[in-house]
């Protein structure tokens, strides 16, 4: 869907874009004259139409749309504060459009700063300090509402990215638990139980494994529930926790007195110590991204004033040669530099880039007489 996504762009008048989408969104980042473009192209190929996604979904645009980029980053706006997984899906994201020439400079450009301010807040500030995830929070979760967890048999259904993260983590808290895994596509799931050393479950046998599981944690993609109430027994015990976006797990197993359901939203209201020092953090990541927003800026408009700079600088170097070749000096090129430098802090700060040449012309002419008549006395 993502590359047909790609190859219909233009299409619709997006010029350049890339495709993040993750177990909890999907978002469009690209340059286009209108965001509904963008829009336009999404419900093209998604399920629903242009009414259903002005109803649920979301538009950003120019410098709003680009602080969102730089907060997703950072794991500002993800469910579990400061969550860093978001860095390499965007990474998957950006690398897959260029790959396909559906990037350009711009959007090359604002990504890599978007990956030094990650990287940055990473290192000088505690955002991301700590475990937490959702995968950890089912964690935390589990500890407060199951006696202890080597007396329970645990099915893990999915084995996507959260999947494989929940496991790995319930196996740092006890090697020795009696942990299963499942999955659709069952080589995947093979594969990684050889990598843990835990139990495999077919995927036929799945009702099978969740009678016999206590704790039972569903990270699927699936469009509907794949747990629904026929497949648990009515006066069994069990703790379901729902990792998937839409939900897997149909929301009336919760009302039962003997299950314990929780989903993403439930785990994403956990309130723990490293969670409290994460958002102490926020004020300090909102300022390094706030530098590098601005870093962003400042390269921009430099960049719309290229044509300008480049024409200066080839007029400048045509009357240094013509200036060195006259009086038989050394090379002026650090003359030209000089004026260029200044040409463009002026360009940063006004906007007439017409004037702003012509100056930088007649510095030059101001700037070589003094060279000359070096010269000339060093002739003498």
């Amino acid at each position: 869907m993502y590359e047909q996504m790609l190859e219909s762009a233009a299409d619709y008048g997006v010029s350049s874009l890339f495709v993040l989408s993750t177990c909890n969104r999907t978002e469009v980042y690209g340059i286009a004259k209108d965001p509904t473009l963008l829009a336009a192209l999404m419900c093209k190929f998604t399920t629903g139409d242009f009414k259903a996604f002005k109803e649920f979904a979301y538009t950003k645009n120019a410098t709003t749309a680009i602080q969102h980029l730089f907060n997703v980053a950072a794991g500002i706006d993800s469910q579990i504060l400061g969550d860093y997984e978001i860095v390499g899906q965007l990474k998957i994201a950006h690398s897959f459009a260029k790959e396909r020439n559906a990037t350009c400079s711009f959007l090359d450009r604002l990504f890599n700063t978007v990956l030094q301010s990650s990287r940055a807040i990473r290192s000088k500030t505690e955002l991301s300090s700590g475990t937490v995830s959702v995968a950890y929070a089912a964690i935390l979760f589990l500890k407060e509402h199951a006696v202890t967890l080597e007396e329970q048999k645990i099915l893990v259904i999915g084995t996507g990215d959260i999947g494989k993260n929940t496991c790995k983590n319930l196996l740092q808290e006890n090697k020795e638990l009696h942990l299963s895994v499942t999955n659709r596509t069952e080589e995947k799931a093979k594969a990684f139980a050889e990598e843990l050393g835990i139990n495999v479950i077919p995927f036929a046998q799945m009702q099978e494994a969740i009678n016999q599981s206590n704790i039972i944690i569903v990270a699927t993609n699936a469009p509907q529930p794949i747990v629904v109430q026929e497949m648990i027994e009515s006066d069994t015990y069990k703790i379901i926790i729902d990792l998937s976006i839409p939900n897997n797990v149909s929301a009336e197993l919760g009302l039962r007195d003997k299950i314990t359901l929780a989903n993403v939203d439930d785990l994403s209201k956990i309130n723990d110590a490293t969670l409290k020092k994460r958002q102490e953090e926020v004020p300090k990541a909102k300022a390094l991204i706030s530098y590098y927003v601005h870093e962003f800026a400042e390269w921009y408009i430099m960049r719309q004033n290229v044509p300008v700079l480049k024409a200066a600088k080839e007029k400048i170097q045509e009357l240094n040669g013509q200036l060195s070749a006259a009086i038989e000096s050394p090379d002026l090129s650090d003359k030209v530099q000089k004026v260029l430098n200044n040409m463009a802090v002026k360009l940063k700060q006004e906007n007439r880039p017409g004037c702003t040449y012509i100056e930088a012309i007649n510095d030059y002419v101001q700037l070589t007489p003094a060279e000359a008549m070096n010269g000339l006395n060093q002739k003498l």
